[in-house]
């Protein structure tokens, strides 16, 4: 059977994350990707210029025409910047046998513009994070999520994760990347314990859809059957690989995107 996976998520024009990153990720790693879009967004390596939501009935009838159809065999989910978006992807989800969820509580682009509307922050929390296999908060992320401060020690992202268990969550993947340091370090909390993934931090400004880029890799992990802690590995050390070959992709006059093809482009 061939892997498959949908990412749930909205539109980036410039190609650099949201559902086109999510699709070359799903590529990358051997895995079929199908789409549901949430949102487009007219938008480049330098921000956000405008969202236009997609309505809620249209949504449920894309993952309705997927899953009715695909055998998918995981799901990764992005922008959601409704209330009403999140409780149609969460109907969708359940309306279908339970399948492996990567949730990325995606609430501001690296250019800084936010793209979850504050209203539907309660939805997200109340209403998906329960039905996520694992969501995968930035630091800034997990910061609003809990009302705390933005962690800047492991043991604060710790608790921070820990926190996000006792609300919900199965297992939160507190992602290190804009932290400090020779390191980028992400926890993986989950009721059994903290495992602990580093990578040497790669000094780049191609860094457009990195979220984007790991929560797919962990969604395609799922899909081709790894278990969590594989999955995470495998998709840490993919999307460091992306970062160090970014240097070879001019794209834009703002934050260029990662080099989803690194392996498969000649240099």
């Amino acid at each position: 059977m061939t892997a498959i996976a949908v990412t749930i998520a909205g539109s980036d024009s410039g190609g650099g994350a949201g559902i086109q990153a999510d699709l070359k990720t799903f590529s990358a790693l051997g895995v079929y990707g199908a789409s549901v879009l949430t949102a487009l967004t007219a938008q480049n390596t330098q921000g956000v210029i405008a969202i236009h939501d997609v309505p809620p009935d249209f949504i449920r009838a894309q993952m309705d025409a997927v899953f009715s159809d695909l055998a998918v065999n995981a799901v990764k989910i992005g922008m959601l910047s409704k209330a009403a978006v999140i409780e149609a992807v969460a109907a969708g989800l359940d309306a279908r046998p339970p399948l492996p969820v990567v949730l990325d509580p995606v609430m501001v682009a690296t250019s800084g513009d936010r793209l979850l509307d504050a209203s539907a922050a309660g939805a997200l929390e109340s209403v998906l994070i329960p039905r996520a296999t694992v969501i995968t908060p930035n630091l800034a992320e997990a910061a609003a999520l809990t009302g705390e401060d933005m962690a800047e020690t492991e043991d604060a992202m710790r608790r921070q994760g820990e926190t996000l268990l006792r609300r919900g969550a199965k297992a939160v993947l507190m992602k290190g990347g804009h932290g400090r340091g020779d390191e980028s370090t992400d926890l993986l909390v989950t009721p059994d314990g903290v495992l602990r993934f580093t990578a040497r931090r790669i000094e780049t400004r191609n860094t457009h859809g990195t979220g984007c880029t790991l929560s797919a890799a962990i969604a395609a992990g799922f899909a081709k059957g790894r278990d969590l802690a594989k999955a995470v590995d495998e998709a840490k050390a993919y999307l460091t690989a992306a970062l160090e070959a970014s240097k070879r992709l001019k794209i834009g006059h703002g934050h260029g995107p990662v080099h989803h093809f690194h392996a498969v482009w000649q240099a």
